[in-house]
């Protein structure tokens, strides 16, 4: 909870690059919010529903990794990612995720995961490709952004696929 300034902060200096991609990020308007987002992530998380992980450059929050919708009788979960534009290009996120998809696949035990983002969002598209996410299909016409209906992308991974996969990923 004691991160909730630096969560405000961040979505505030990145609401137009953050907010057409991340629903909730416009409604973090003042340090409560962000407040109450950290404790309702914390809740879900004591549930075994969710986790949300901050990422930290020189002890300043740059982005999140997160697990939702977590479904445990089928090993199965959605991630989520973001990271502030200064930040963007530099392999961070790459490399949060194949640290999150090791612990969420060899520690958590999930059998396949998700990710989910619109047609628009090509940064997101080869974040998942790069790390061997398949598309699986698309929902057309499901989100609504910006003012516009789009479709949903919904890509994943199987442990198999990890398993064959992350020696290149972790690079042993």
């Amino acid at each position: 909870m004691e991160d909730s300034q630096q969560l405000f902060t961040a979505l505030k200096a990145h609401k137009n690059h953050l907010a057409p991609w991340i629903d909730w990020a416009g409604h973090i308007n003042k340090v409560p919010d962000a407040l109450k987002f950290i404790e309702d992530a914390l809740h879900d998380q004591s549930m075994q529903e969710a986790m949300y992980l901050g990422i930290f450059w020189n002890n300043v929050l740059i982005g999140s990794v997160n697990m939702q919708d977590w479904k445990m009788d089928a090993k199965h979960a959605q991630i989520g990612y973001w990271i502030v534009k200064d930040y963007e290009g530099k392999g961070i996120i790459h490399t949060s995720l194949v640290h999150f998809l090791k612990f969420l696949f060899e520690k958590v035990g999930l059998n396949k995961i998700e990710v989910q983002f619109t047609i628009a969002n090509n940064k997101s598209a080869k974040v998942a490709e790069k790390l061997g996410f398949k598309i699986e299909g698309v929902l057309r016409q499901c989100v609504w952004r910006q003012g516009l209906i789009e479709d949903l992308v919904i890509a994943g991974m199987l442990r198999k696929e990890w398993d064959e996969k992350k020696s290149a990923l972790l690079n042993i």
